[in-house]
């Protein structure tokens, strides 16, 4: 697995990939945002993603993988085909495959969420232009 250097395996003779590591471990993609993946492969996706103030993730959608959100902190805006749904903390939104989705934080203080991809494909991203409900 690439990028596991601090991962500790538990339980190694069961012959299994079972591990933990810490959020702290992983880096976001663009510093203090956007997503980080703490898990890739071989059956699911798993990270966290932090949506500054103001700051937005890329209308997109997935060919094969359905995509869930738990909101850990704050609120993000997701417009899923077109449809506008704002979650909060404690919120759980679930994107199936062919689904545009597109997420902002309209808010005053950071968004946190947990998401989770399946089943894993090694590229699966279809980029896409803004939804036509987001206000330009």
């Amino acid at each position: 697995m690439e990028g596991t250097r601090n991962i500790e395996i538990i339980k190694p003779e069961r012959g299994k990939d079972m591990y933990k590591l810490n959020e702290s471990e992983k880096e976001y993609r663009f510093g203090d945002s956007g997503p980080k993946y703490l898990m890739r492969g071989p059956r699911a996706n798993f990270g966290v993603v932090v949506l500054q103030p103001g700051q937005d993730f890329a209308n997109h959608s997935h060919s094969i993988m359905e995509e869930n959100f738990f909101i850990l902190e704050g609120e993000i805006e997701f417009v899923v085909d077109d449809e506008v749904v704002i979650c909060k903390e404690g919120d759980f939104i679930h994107v199936e495959p062919e689904e545009a989705h597109y997420l902002r934080n309209m808010g005053d203080i950071p968004a946190k969420a947990i998401f989770c991809l399946a089943p894993y494909q090694e590229q699966d991203k279809n980029d896409l232009p803004l939804p036509e409900a987001i206000e330009k």
